[in-house]
């Protein structure tokens, strides 16, 4: 596909484009699907306050949504002055939410097992026995304990970590999997604790980097259990301190469904497979590595994909040329119908556990990560992942 972008859409894309490449003139009539971008069709117009909150309208359906200017820094400090926030795990979440949280002038400590992740945390200022700590020994000085730990080592070390969520204390997840699925974990939190989620809609690198640029990332929040009768409120005052810009309110159920579907789904392993079978087709019809990975991949992340980020999809489609909207208006339902059906099953399949359990019995195991790694490898070491590290090397910012 060919992008025929507008020169004011095109400002970080294509500034180098061929005159033909620009399908809408100024001085041409707008087209009805260009208008529509004017007036998009989903808008979020504020309805009514509620308690400094907004209603919002999302194509139609009413939702609260909470804001970072909802929770300024002063009421973040109040809220958890006398807390001691352990975030237990140094991964990609538990890094970006902890350095946030530290940044926002939170009391944190870290609980991290030692070895490559714990030396990280140690150059990044966090100080053995000061505010770094074994996993169980954070879990007990913690008064909001943030398990951001994987969903294996979750279950295995639930048995210890349980009996020190002493009363009063916040349990804090980033993800519903082991509180959702305790039929196999076995996570069942104590009663007289507040269970709290919020679950960021990005990776642990995207939450500290968007934070780090005053930005904020989308969360969505959910109550569990609300033994204080104040854990809503502090679950959003959570949330804007790891770097949040709005939150959604959901529950632990629909977050682990949603959550599970989407990375396997559009976010990861659906455009994996989009993008090898399209790159595969180009290659087998005699195109050149490099233009199978440019139509595929390098056009997409480019040029297409942001300005769907900027403004939606027609947005994107109306800043490309008149046969590629007409290709694109007849060829996506096509792609509908076929994957419609795979969607269902890989809904069905986090609702009745089974993709819960092959979780599970995969990363509990001694040699995960080198089957892991095995597998990645076989995705990076393909023709079309190799072509891109060339395409990218070639970008002007990367010479």
């Amino acid at each position: 596909m060919s992008a025929r972008i507008f020169a004011t859409a095109a400002r970080t894309a294509v500034r180098s484009a061929a005159p033909r490449a620009f399908a809408v003139q100024a001085a041409r009539p707008m087209s009805l699907l260009a208008k529509s971008v004017q007036t998009t069709a989903v808008k979020s117009t504020i309805a009514q306050q509620v308690r400094g909150y907004k209603t919002l309208d999302f194509g139609g359906t009413k939702e609260v949504v909470y804001e970072r200017s909802d929770v300024p820094r002063e009421k973040l400090l109040e809220t958890f002055k006398d807390d001691t926030i352990a975030v237990l795990g140094y991964g990609p979440q538990g890094r970006g939410q902890a350095l946030n949280l530290r940044d926002n002038g939170v009391n944190v400590i870290i609980g991290q097992r030692e070895g490559k992740t714990y030396q990280q945390a140690v150059e990044e200022g966090w100080v053995p026995g000061k505010n770094l700590f074994p996993v169980l020994e954070a879990t007990e000085k913690g008064s909001v304990v943030m398990n951001l730990l994987s969903d294996a080592y979750q279950k295995a070390i639930w048995p210890e970590m349980a009996p020190l969520l002493t009363p009063g204390k916040t349990l804090y997840f980033s993800h519903g999997f082991s509180v959702v699925y305790k039929d196999q974990t076995n996570v069942i939190p104590p009663k007289d604790i507040d269970v709290v989620l919020v679950a960021p809609k990005g990776s642990g690198f995207t939450v500290r980097r968007l934070f780090q640029e005053g930005r904020g990332i989308n969360s969505s929040f959910a109550v569990f259990q609300d033994a204080s009768g104040k854990a809503k409120d502090r679950t959003i005052a959570l949330g804007v301190g790891i770097g949040s810009g709005y939150l959604y309110e959901t529950t632990f159920s629909k977050e682990v469904h949603s959550d599970l579907v989407g990375e396997r789904g559009v976010l990861m392993g659906a455009i994996q497979g989009l993008f090898q079978a399209q790159y595969e087709v180009l290659r087998a019809n005699g195109h050149s590595p490099s233009e199978a990975f440019n139509e595929t991949v390098e056009e997409a992340t480019q040029s297409l994909y942001p300005l769907i980020g900027e403004k939606g999809l027609a947005y994107m489609f109306a800043n490309c040329s008149t046969t590629a909207q007409r290709g694109a208006l007849d060829w996506w339902k096509p792609f509908y119908t076929a994957s419609k059906p795979v969607f269902e099953d890989l809904y069905e399949s986090t609702r009745n556990g089974s993709e819960t359990a092959r979780s599970l019995d995969r990363n509990s195991k001694a040699d995960y990560r080198e089957k892991l790694e095995a597998e990645l490898r076989e995705i990076s070491d393909s023709e079309m992942w190799r072509a891109g590290e060339t395409v990218r090397s070639l970008r002007p910012e990367n010479q």
